[in-house]
């Protein structure tokens, strides 16, 4: 049929598979399985091709899925291939595809190594997240555990009191901050307006941000409660 004939090239391919292919009115799809390598591992893939009937005038539709790559990998190498298609219009390029893919394997996981290296590397250091409270009924239960969450996570800052609004500034490694937020969020810290305990869900992240090294950081190892009625005071006072 014209999908085998289109792909009969790839049967020299041991790590291609031709899988399955539908047909109606809008084309053809079909799936292909192919192996690419990295550092010694193989890493199956899943290229999903739909070819319109305007095909090769136009590019076809393409996804890739792998349950060994994260989805911005697979949206990254989707990107290359589309660009590469464009280079290819007006002929069957579906061979072309899998033969770029099979080569172009390799530098976008070198790529993506490189870029979970600099997000380590920026996770790295002292951070300051301002985060903010709706209300807080049971006040003393809950300063307490925001005071004893903070101390057993090395967290700094300060609990700020405004009028009727509620901020908390934390200072520290962005994974004990991330840490922080979990705590907050799943354990009961508050009443309702039944009195029953219940778990924060109205707390907003405002800003995050990386110290530089100029900044000045907490030099308190707690965290600090301020209770003010005037912005410049509460700006002086942090």
């Amino acid at each position: 049929n014209c999908v085998e004939k289109l792909l009969e090239s790839n049967y020299n391919f041991t790590t291609l598979n031709f899988f399955q292919y539908t047909t109606d009115s809008e084309g053809i799809a079909f799936l292909i399985q192919t192996i690419c390598d990295h550092l010694g591992k193989k890493f199956l893939l899943k290229i999903t091709f739909q070819l319109s009937p305007e095909y090769p005038l136009c590019l076809p539709h393409i996804s890739i899925c792998s349950d060994h790559l994260t989805r911005k990998q697979c949206s990254d190498m989707k990107g290359g291939l589309m660009r590469y298609g464009e280079t290819l219009l007006s002929q069957p390029m579906i061979y072309e595809l899998m033969m770029w893919l099979q080569h172009n394997f390799q530098n976008y996981m070198d790529q993506s190594t490189v870029d979970k290296a600099a997000e380590s590397n920026n996770s790295c250091g002292v951070w300051t997240s301002l985060l903010q409270l709706d209300h807080m009924r049971a006040k003393v239960k809950y300063i307490k555990s925001i005071e004893k969450w903070t101390s057993d996570l090395g967290l700094t800052g300060r609990l700020i009191f405004m009028d009727k609004l509620i901020f908390i500034l934390l200072q520290g490694e962005r994974d004990d901050i991330k840490n922080y937020l979990v705590l907050q969020k799943t354990c009961k810290v508050d009443v309702d307006s039944s009195g029953k305990k219940c778990k924060e869900r109205m707390i907003s992240v405002l800003r995050e941000e990386k110290l530089q090294p100029e900044q000045q950081r907490y030099k308190m190892r707690s965290l600090c409660t301020l209770t003010c009625l005037w912005l410049d005071y509460l700006v002086n006072s942090v």
